[in-house]
């Protein structure tokens, strides 16, 4: 039935109503569509110029940009959902250069009979993340496409940013003697994820760690400026993520078990499932390498802030030709860090 009746256009159902392809069409429906949701979820004035782009001034400095596309199964876990997910992910991309992150993208891509309720609440999650980290998003597109070419929502998020003069932060800038910190307990995320998935049949209190990380590294560069590197083991979790910095870097790691925080509900969750916490995604965590000289200082700033209240030291940079990830046990042992080999958990983020 048509929504043009006597000249008033019925509002979107966003309790009762769907997607479907008219809200793709580029036509009446997507305009209503993009007016009732993401314009008044999103509002600001880029977004309310209803250009095909967003028009802004920046201040001065080097500019990053980063792209992340996110098709994370379930929509919704505990702790969060793809909406929220989509935010914080690109704006910790950005912020892992030192940057300040300015402003966002969205694009959706959207199934044909996907409950605009929830597509309501997945896009009411990001305005409010992204109202929280300050960064607003100011320009977007809308995809759809037809029932089962797609799975329910797709959101591909684009922030840019701006680093400071005297900030050179990089995944190749890791030296011999450096002091490894990450910001937190491991595997959060993945554990969550894992937990709402119906096959695995187990229960946990364990919630996602996503959130926008660009304050808290704000705060390391204030106290350490020459931070070497930065990163957030997203994919692939710690282990995956130290091997890449050390092919960058061509040096060599070595971990100490008992110093890298893990909860034991994590713990017990990837034992159940013959896991290894340091492969299982997170969210709302980062890795830092500096000079072992500002270690201390950058610990205290970490754990200074709420996000990095459980920072901690876990290992050294060293020289290696293999660029070996290696870990000195709990028994006192050592084991190679290897890259994650195959995909440990399909759809995390």
């Amino acid at each position: 039935m048509s929504n043009v009746r006597k000249g008033y256009i019925r509002p979107v159902d966003f309790k009762h109503g769907r997607v479907d392809m008219t809200h793709g069409s580029g036509g009446r429906a997507m305009a209503q569509l993009i007016e009732e949701l993401f314009l008044a979820a999103f509002d600001n004035d880029w977004l309310r110029a209803a250009n095909d782009q967003a028009c802004f001034a920046v201040q001065g400095g080097r500019m990053v940009m980063a792209t992340d596309s996110h098709v994370v199964s379930p929509l919704f876990f505990p702790g969060g959902d793809i909406g929220c997910l989509s935010v914080h992910g690109t704006v910790n991309d950005v912020a892992m250069s030192g940057a300040k992150p300015l402003y966002l993208s969205a694009s959706f891509i959207l199934e044909e009979g996907f409950p605009l309720a929830d597509l309501k609440r997945i896009v009411d999650s990001m305005a409010h993340a992204a109202r929280e980290a300050g960064v607003p998003i100011v320009t977007g597109d809308t995809k759809v496409v037809e029932q089962g070419k797609g799975d329910g929502v797709f959101i591909t998020t684009t922030g840019v940013g701006v680093v400071p003069d005297g900030v050179n932060i990089s995944g190749d800038r890791a030296r011999p003697g450096d002091t490894i910190l990450v910001s937190g307990t491991l595997g959060d995320h993945g554990v969550a994820i894992m937990a709402q998935r119906e096959s695995l049949g187990f229960g946990t209190t364990i919630q996602s760690d996503t959130a926008a990380l660009h304050d808290l590294v704000a705060r390391m560069v204030a106290a350490v400026p020459d931070i070497h590197a930065l990163r957030d083991p997203t994919r692939g979790g710690l282990a995956t993520t130290l091997n890449e910095i050390a092919r960058q870097s061509g040096v060599g790691m070595m971990l100490q078990e008992e110093a890298i925080p893990v909860r034991q509900e994590v713990e017990a969750a990837c034992e159940f499932l013959g896991l290894d916490p340091l492969y299982v995604a997170n969210e709302g965590k980062l890795i830092c390498i500096c000079a072992p000289a500002h270690a201390d200082e950058l610990l205290a700033a970490m754990r200074a802030h709420p996000l990095g209240a459980n920072a901690a030291i876990i290992g050294a940079v060293h020289e290696d030709p293999h660029h070996f990830v290696q870990m000195e046990t709990a028994f006192g042992g050592k084991r190679i860090v290897d890259w994650l080999t195959g995909e440990q958990l399909p759809r995390i983020c």
